[in-house]
């Protein structure tokens, strides 16, 4: 029950840590590159968890890092951290995180497509469900619509994707090396961005005190994430993640101005209601 209670913290802790990560993302491409911010972003986060695992004796870029397991997993991150940052940059913090909420229940439903995984019909229901909210803040075929917001729905796939390869990572990688990794493809993905769209450049005093905010908030943030999930129930933390849909609401509706109308917050709940009656069942 103690395990429990501090991997709920942890995971909370996370939680708070990503969507502050957004808004200080937010706050810097507003006059940035995004993939400015995520290049300078992942290799400051990668030199960080690289330094302390090169401090544990733990290799920088061990070989494993090459098998075929993890590359298709730093595909997926890659694809993952491109479509989320862009949706954060170019849509609403409310929405963008709403539809990452569906992540959990699209990893339920790959796993059982992949790897041949036994779902039950009670979850089979709660990803149709999660589905539908989706599809409501998404709002396809009518007016409000916006296929920007599809770039969040990639992001979400692509993280999605990222969790199912993990179960094929080698066990030997410690978190802080998963980290190194990790940013690693997060410079990457802004390396392919900052390519297509250009305009690169020093950023002042201001853009360099946002992006250290985002690189500090990032690492601490999945610095606890992966704490988390090594203490106590996966079954009893993982809801948690649910959280960051409460902090990104409440920061993007008061730092930013943000109204959420009353689709997204359907869909929202929707959502979180299938996601944590999806964890709950077997």
């Amino acid at each position: 029950m103690n395990d429990n209670r501090r991997g709920a913290a942890l995971m909370t802790a996370a939680m708070a840590g990503f969507a502050i990560e957004d808004l200080f993302l937010k706050a810097a491409a507003q006059t940035m590159p995004p993939g400015e911010i995520l290049l300078i972003e992942g290799l400051a986060g990668a030199f960080l968890f690289a330094a302390l695992g090169h401090r544990r004796g733990e290799a920088i870029l061990p070989a494993a890092f090459l098998s075929r397991g993890m590359l298709i997993r730093s595909a997926f991150e890659v694809s993952g951290r491109l479509f989320y940052a862009l949706a954060i940059a170019l849509t609403t913090i409310s929405a963008t995180s709403a539809i990452l909420q569906a992540t959990p229940l699209v990893v339920i439903a790959g796993a059982a497509l992949v790897f041949g995984e036994r779902v039950s019909l009670q979850r089979w229901l709660a990803v149709l469900v999660a589905f539908a909210g989706v599809l409501l803040i998404l709002r396809p075929g009518i007016e409000g619509f916006s296929p920007l917001s599809l770039l969040a729905v990639a992001g979400m796939l692509g993280f999605a994707g990222r969790d199912l390869a993990t179960r094929a990572a080698p066990k030997g990688l410690s978190n802080r090396q998963l980290g190194t990794l990790g940013f690693l493809m997060l410079a990457l993905a802004g390396a392919l961005m900052l390519g297509w769209t250009g305009g690169a450049r020093l950023p002042d005093a201001r853009e360099a005190a946002l992006i250290l905010g985002c690189t500090l908030s990032g690492t601490l943030a999945y610095h606890a994430l992966t704490g988390a999930m090594r203490i106590g129930q996966v079954s009893a933390i993982t809801p948690f993640r649910y959280t960051r849909l409460l902090f990104a609401i409440v920061l993007s509706v008061t730092l930013l101005g943000e109204r959420p109308d009353a689709a997204t917050l359907a869909g929202s709940a929707l959502i979180v209601a299938a996601g944590l009656y999806g964890l709950t069942r077997r």
